[in-house]
């Protein structure tokens, strides 16, 4: 995966991109939905949960300006995300925990993009995993701080660790020279098997004692 330090990966990643930008856009114009957000709120919460792992991602490997910012595509789908989930909201809501199913959509996607940029920006397979990571999660985390909750990814199942299942695809691929075309849907595929799993059996790492006594057997909460 060798290309030019200006320019994404492939046509592929940028499709799988622009797809989790979409829904991670509906996850957090639902979130804004349930929160009672007015319209601007529903679309700046829609921006900032599709986009904020990108721009880290971007920020931190020298593709700047990111392509969030730089790409008027990033910016429309989010948008039109955010409107769609404004007026057709019971339509979509009618999937059952929209905003989990949305976010586990997302996270996989941008795992695998996130590790594909960073391998393609000549990073090793450690930072090109970690970034994955970030990709995945950022989003997340500003939406859920935004509508003044505990993020996800430091109290849901199995959360960042579905993204590091799915970036650590993208960068094995990578070192046995296997096809992107490949290599990133399994990976996404991965991370959102695992966060799906995760959340319909409740697996989570370890709670300290103090933790699940706070709990008080109340269990782990999603979003």
């Amino acid at each position: 995966m060798i290309v030019d330090e200006h320019i994404l990966v492939s046509s592929l990643l940028v499709a799988l991109d622009l797809g989790g930008t979409f829904v991670f856009a509906l996850s957090g114009a639902v979130a804004g939905v349930k929160h009672r957000l007015d319209l601007f709120g529903i679309l700046v919460l829609s921006f900032a949960a599709a986009n904020a792992g990108g721009i880290a991602r971007d920020v931190l490997i020298g593709s700047v300006p990111p392509a969030a910012i730089s790409d008027w595509r990033y910016m429309a789908v989010s948008f039109l995300a955010g409107l769609v989930t404004f007026f057709w909201y019971p339509i979509i809501n009618r999937m059952g925990s929209p905003v989990q199913v949305f976010d586990a959509v997302g996270l996989g996607l941008f795992a695998v993009v996130g590790a594909g940029k960073a391998l393609a920006f000549h990073l090793g397979p450690g930072a090109a995993a970690l970034l994955g990571v970030l990709s995945g999660i950022g989003g997340g985390m500003v939406r859920d701080v935004l509508v003044s909750e505990v993020p996800a990814v430091l109290r849901a199942d199995l959360y960042a660790v579905a993204a590091l299942a799915g970036a650590l695809v993208v960068v094995i691929g990578n070192m046995l020279n296997l096809s992107s075309a490949w290599v990133a849907p399994t990976g996404a595929l991965l991370c959102f098997g695992i966060r799906l799993m995760a959340i319909r059996y409740r697996w989570q790492l370890p709670i300290a004692a103090a933790g699940k006594q706070a709990n008080n057997g109340e269990g782990s909460r999603d979003v």
